[in-house]
């Protein structure tokens, strides 16, 4: 850490410097701290200026092939040198990018030594947390001076029908000299050729060609019979090889995954996915996997999508950057589409030091780039060019919209072209006057959707942002029918909890937004609005609206940072999916010397379900009567008397027995439970697994209130990755080996190594004993 611009030098002493794997965030690693220039809003750690150096060899054999270094994302004002020699800057901190190495290598024994400077000490420049340092993946890549180009690779369904489906395969090549064959072919997900295409009679022209824009493209189509379309329950993938061929010898293969679909957006019906209609149910999404910070890691993100999957969500946007390549894999593996986004800020700053002072530099290439390197992927099936532009408000917003989709459309005529917008007049917004958009997107103002056909006449809409509702896990204010609008203003509050917490019912949400129910029902009833995009997804570090320090990540989330579900997740559960469900809330305790019920006390229990007619509920086997959801209330309540004992619930249908879920008074913590989401990890030094730890009284059940210290040790081949609660207000280490449970609750994240071989994971605390769970790493 620090700024030594000698560390440059091929010679420099890096002896003394911390080794360590990549991706990285140094940023998760330090102090929370209010002095942080970051500030509360961007999760009060570090962030500062570091360097990175790695030394290594190229074998003789590549001494007349081409060399290149691509970073998946560094965060933010990258250098970078070889040798000494100085390749380039990227102020963006979520754009991939890539530099050649070739003119500046030594081969065979002689070492090469990348340095990178990573310059994020300018703050506050994010309205969220953002990681510092070379957080995504970094790739070393050889080709022959011969290649397809870097993203050089376009694939296109113009034609999909059920019997058969023309593929258009655009292929830009670094340099066509000598080539004399090009041959294209398709796999299906079983690896059986479905498709194949040579080029032997008119090979390009012989040029050499050094940059994307001037390289030369060759245009195939090739046909599959009986497509298997790419879809949300079935994400059917193909797989695309192209080969150059020289003197008869393949000399540069490039494979692309690719998906056949079609959708649409209709001004009156909303979207459909191959020719079915399709209710968009999506989250936005902050790019920070809770613990782990930004460092980008597959499994953090695949653990993620499972359980918005299970929640019954069926897209993600991107908030408000473009993602990392990993994200799209798994979204186009598991079945996901994506709002693949580009911006947060135009010309106009939304903070100090943000991508704002770059835009006018660097917005074309970072937007060809982003386009470029996700164009094939069937799960993106729409860009957006902003989120809450402040150029909306003038004219320059006309003419830099009109800019930027057409900078998209050069590159990829295929998607519609979003920007999430606030003004819903269309007097007022220049954005939308461009007439350029394909789709608009509107972030709140739900009680003006109804206006919104009349208002903009003929136009596809999307509700880009919904919601902006506030909980806790584990916390309830009563009486859950008081609306609490936290902030009621953009003035700082000062009027909420003493610990900072929001209740957990659905009652809570800033003065922009609406509650989850409110939000959901104004998309639901309307079929002309695509589909909505829930304010969000999970909490995230930075932006704890309502509060500020020691408040540090946020409320927003339907599941919390260290991955828990709030009790709102299971209202989604219930509109969102057919799997029959029943979800009753809050617990039912009164721990000792803890604010808790009271006997005698008005506490009201919400039920949240479906596939049944009614719900009846039960205190120590006394029915307390049987209600049904009725007009837009997707939830029963019942206001109780509190007597320690049982709650129980029970669904029917037609008068049949369809679900029951019941909550005892726990007593005091007494033992600990590890439940590790998974036992069998890859030895590939990269591997997670989840451990849920919950703190049970000698009866078994969760004990509401345990906020017990839990310590932990690991052996074998494994590490402790992160450890995390979901409180909002935690300053405990995400590194440490120990953390206190929130609400009953701790997350325990362990890492396999690059060893095969036994992970032991042991669990302790004071009064409530030890457990210990094995895991296997292959």
């Amino acid at each position: 850490m620090g700024d030594d611009s000698s560390a440059i030098n091929s010679n420099y002493n890096d002896s003394k410097w911390r080794s360590l794997t990549l991706p990285h965030d140094w940023s998760i690693e330090g102090k929370f701290d209010e002095k942080h220039s970051t500030t509360f809003n961007q999760g009060a750690l570090p962030a500062g200026i570091g360097w990175y150096r790695k030394t290594f060899s190229i074998p003789l054999s590549s001494k007349e092939k081409r060399v290149f270094i691509n970073f998946d994302g560094i965060y933010r004002n990258s250098e970078v040198w070889i040798n000494g020699t100085f390749l380039g800057k990227r102020p963006n901190g979520y754009i991939s990018f890539q530099y050649e190495l070739t003119p500046y290598l030594k081969f065979g024994n002689q070492k090469n030594v990348i340095a990178v400077k990573v310059d994020n000490s300018a703050q506050p420049s994010s309205r969220w947390y953002t990681g510092s340092g070379i957080y995504r993946n970094v790739w070393l890549e050889t080709t022959h001076k011969t290649a397809i180009d870097h993203w050089g690779v376009f694939i296109r369904t113009p034609k999909v029908n059920s019997e058969a489906t023309e593929v258009v395969i655009e292929t830009a090549l670094m340099n066509t000299n000598g080539i004399d064959d090009i041959i294209r072919e398709i796999y299906d997900s079983s690896g059986k050729l479905v498709a194949k295409d040579n080029s032997t009679t008119s090979p390009p022209n012989a040029v050499e060609n050094t940059s994307f824009e001037n390289s030369k493209k060759q245009v195939s189509t090739l046909t599959i019979k009986k497509p298997n379309l790419w879809s949300l329950q079935r994400p059917y993938l193909y797989r695309s090889v192209i080969k150059l061929l020289k003197n008869g010898k393949i000399i540069d293969t490039y494979e692309s995954k690719f998906g056949i679909r079609y959708f649409n957006f209709d001004s009156q019906k909303g979207f459909s996915l191959n020719g079915k209609q399709l209710k968009i149910l999506g989250v936005c999404m902050h790019h920070d996997l809770g613990a782990l910070g930004a460092a980008v890691n597959t499994r953090a993100i695949e653990r993620q999508l499972e359980i918005l999957k299970a929640m019954g969500c069926n897209a993600i946007r991107t908030a408000h950057n473009p993602p990392a390549p990993e994200v799209l894999d798994l979204c186009d593996k598991m079945g996901f589409i994506v709002m693949d986004e580009a911006f947060d800020m135009w010309k106009k700053k939304k903070n100090k030091f943000d991508y704002g002072s770059d835009f006018t530099e660097w917005h074309r290439k970072d937007l060809e780039d982003l386009v470029k390197r996700d164009r094939n992927h069937p799960s993106v099936f729409m860009w957006s060019i902003g989120n809450e532009i402040r150029e909306q408000f003038d004219s320059s917003g006309t003419s830099i919209a009109k800019e930027l989709v057409q900078i998209v459309k050069n590159i990829d005529s295929t998607r519609p072209v979003t920007c999430a917008l606030t003004e819903n007049n269309p007097e007022k917004n220049f954005i939308y006057q461009s007439g350029a958009l394909d789709v608009l997107g509107f972030n709140y103002k739900l009680n003006d959707y109804s206006e919104l056909p009349k208002r903009f006449a003929g136009e596809a809409i999307i509700a880009a942002e919904t919601a902006s509702a506030l909980a806790t896990r584990g916390h309830y204010d009563l009486p859950s029918d008081s609306m609490r609008i936290w902030p009621p203003d953009s003035k700082p509050f000062k009027n909420g909890n003493p610990g900072y917490t929001v209740s957990a019912y659905d009652h809570v949400y800033a003065y922009w937004g609406a509650t989850h129910e409110q939000s959901w029902n104004a998309v639901k009833k309307n079929d002309f609005m695509a589909g909505t995009f829930v304010w969000s997804g999970f909490d995230f570090l930075g932006e704890p609206v309502p509060y500020q320090w020691p408040a540090r990540s946020s409320y927003y989330g339907i599941v919390d940072l260290a991955g828990f579900p709030k009790d709102v997740y299971y209202m989604y559960q219930s509109e969102w999916t057919n799997k029959t469900m029943l979800h009753i809330f809050p617990h039912w305790n009164l721990p000792t010397g803890q604010a808790g019920w009271k006997t005698g006390d008005t506490v009201d229990v919400w039920a949240y379900y479906n596939n049944a007619d009614e719900v009846e509920l039960f205190l120590n086997r006394n029915s307390l009567g049987t209600k049904r959801k009725s007009g837009d209330t997707l939830h029963v309540s019942w206001r109780v008397n509190y007597q320690p004992g049982t709650i129980k619930a029970i669904s029917r249908k037609n008068g049949k027995i369809v679900l029951s879920k019941e909550i005892k008074t726990a007593g005091a913590p007494a033992k600990i439970q590890l439940i590790a989401d998974k036992k069998t990890l890859s030895a590939n030094g990269e591997d997670l697994s989840f451990i849920t730890v919950k703190i049970l009284d000698a009866e078994g059940n969760l004990v509401p209130y345990a906020d017990n210290l839990v310590n932990f040790e690991v052996r074998g081949e494994g590490s402790i990755s992160g450890v995390d609660n979901g409180s909002q207000t935690s300053t405990e280490s995400f590194k440490a080996s120990y953390r206190k449970a929130y609400h009953g609750l701790c997350l325990l994240i362990v890492k396999s190594t690059e060893k095969k071989g036994s992970i032991v994971i042991k669990a302790s605390g004071k009064n409530i004993g030890g457990s210990s769970v094995e895991l296997k790493s292959y």
